[in-house]
C-alpha cells in the first residue's frame, strides 16, 4: 500500500547556496499523488519530484517545471520521505531553496515522525523494478544500476584530505536502514571550497552548524563528526535522495564510485532511455516488507534524538 503524513510537518531554516530564511511545509496527498513541490511565494507553482524535471545545476539537485518555476536542494527531503517510505506528500516552500537545517535529512525525519505517518490501504504501491545493469561514466567516476530484489546503496569516496581519505560502505536499504545508519550524516566540504564556493555567491547559508568542514586532517566542525565515515554515509543519503526522483521505490542496487547529483540524475535518464532495462510492478505484500520504511517502530527519545526499535 501507499502512504502520506498523517499531519502537516513544518520546518524554518535557511538556503545553504542562498542563506535566504525559508519556511517548509509537508503536506498530506491523496493515493496516487506522488511528491510534488508547491512554491507558496510563486502563485502555487508545482513542481513534480521527477528525474525529467532535473535541471543542470552546482552542488545540488534543483527541479523545474515547464513555466520556470524551481526549487533546489531537494536531495535531503526526498532522501526522508523515501527512507521512511512515503509515497505521497505536498512540500510547499516560500522561496527557491530547501532550507539546510542541519545539512542531513535528520530534522526532516523527526518533523514528519512527530505528524506521524498514514498508510493508505486503498492503493497498491507501484515499484520500478531495474531488469539489467545500466551505467553512466565520467572520468574516474561513475554509477551503475543492477538488478536486485530491494533498494541497495554501494557507495565509496577517495579525498586527498586525511579526515576524510578512502571511505566505501553498502547497506540493504529495507526495514528502516536509512533511519538507523543514514539520515543524521551531514554535507561536508574543505575549507577551501567554502571559500571558494563563497566568492562565487555559493554557500551564503553554509556553516559549521550545518555541515562537516574539514582542512586537512582537521575537523573544524564543532563536536567533530558523528560517524567515522560521515562523508560515505552522507553521499549515500544523497543517492538515496536523487534517486527517490524516479517516481517510486527501486528494486536495484545502486553502486556509486565517486559520483554526485549529476551523474545520479545521468543515470535515471539512462534508465528510463532503455525500455528493457526496467518495468513496473504491484507490490506484493511480502515485497512490502523489504520497503526502506517498513516493519520500522520510531520514537523520539526524550533527548530529542530519534531512535528505531
Amino acid at each position: 500500500m501507499q502512504y502520506t503524513i498523517a499531519h502537516k510537518a513544518q520546518f524554518r531554516g535557511v538556503g545553504l547556496h542562498s542563506g535566504a530564511a525559508v519556511r517548509l511545509s509537508i503536506l498530506p496527498a491523496p493515493v496516487n499523488h506522488g511528491i510534488v513541490f508547491r512554491r507558496s511565494d510563486l502563485d502555487g507553482a508545482l513542481i513534480p519530484a521527477r528525474w525529467d524535471r532535473v535541471t543542470p545545476s552546482q552542488l545540488c539537485t534543483l527541479l523545474e517545471n515547464g513555466e520556470g518555476a524551481s526549487v533546489s536542494t531537494v536531495e535531503h527531503v526526498m532522501a526522508a520521505l523515501a527512507g521512511l517510505g512515503i509515497t505521497n506528500a505536498v512540500i510547499e516552500v516560500n522561496g527557491p531553496e530547501i532550507p539546510i537545517l542541519d545539512g542531513s535529512s535528520a530534522p526532516f525525519v523527526a518533523g514528519i515522525i512527530e505528524a506521524g505517518l498514514r498508510p493508505q490501504p486503498e492503493a497498491a504501491l507501484r515499484v520500478l523494478r531495474v531488469l539489467k545493469p545500466v551505467e553512466v561514466r565520467q572520468g574516474e567516476s561513475f554509477a551503475r544500476l543492477t538488478p536486485a530484489d530491494h533498494l541497495e546503496i554501494h557507495f565509496d569516496i577517495d579525498f586527498a584530505d586525511a579526515a576524510i581519505g578512502h571511505q566505501e560502505k553498502r547497506l540493504d536499504m529495507a526495514n528502516g536502514a536509512f533511519v538507523r545508519e543514514l539520515m543524521d550524516s551531514r554535507t561536508f566540504c574543505r575549507l577551501s571550497d567554502v571559500e571558494a564556493m563563497q566568492k562565487s555567491g555559493l554557500a551564503l547559508g553554509g556553516s559549521f552548524l550545518n555541515a562537516v568542514v574539514v582542512d586537512g586532517d582537521k575537523v573544524l566542525s564543532p563536536g567533530g563528526l558523528r560517524h567515522q565515515d560521515e562523508a560515505v554515509r552522507h553521499k549515500m543519503l544523497d543517492a538515496m535522495g536523487d534517486l527517490a526522483l524516479a517516481g517510486a521505490p527501486l528494486l536495484a542496487r545502486y553502486t556509486g564510485h565517486r559520483a554526485g547529483h549529476a551523474m545520479t540524475n545521468r543515470l535515471l535518464r539512462a534508465l528510463f532511455a532503455d525500455s528493457d532495462a526496467w518495468r513496473w510492478e504491484t507490490c506484493s505484500r511480502g515485497l512490502e516488507q523489504r520497503m526502506p520504511g517498513a516493519g520500522v517502530f520510531h520514537k523520539i527519545t526524550r533527548t530529542n534524538q530519534l531512535a528505531v526499535a
